[in-house]
């Protein structure tokens, strides 16, 4: 594990915590030579194995499915 001391930490706190999330490899802070904290990389998130089929069981049919959504009287097609 990489170590670094406070002060540089501090001078360089963003570019350190960029490192970490990229390299995804923690660093030990220290003072005086003696371990103060430890800079880890936030655990990943549990992905699904699939996002297919992740909305099955939500819809809801409303209304009738089967007829027309307009008579068709009003069709402009079927009065030529």
């Amino acid at each position: 594990m990489e170590e670094m001391a406070v002060s540089k930490f501090k001078a360089t706190c963003l570019s350190v915590l960029e490192r970490v999330r990229k390299t995804r490899k923690p660093i030990l802070i220290t003072r005086f030579g003696k371990p103060v904290a430890e800079v880890v990389p936030p655990s990943l998130p549990d992905r699904p194995a699939s996002w297919l089929g992740a909305m099955a069981g939500t819809g809801r049919i409303v209304g009738d499915i089967v007829s027309p959504a307009a008579d068709s009287e009003d069709w402009e097609v079927l009065r030529r």
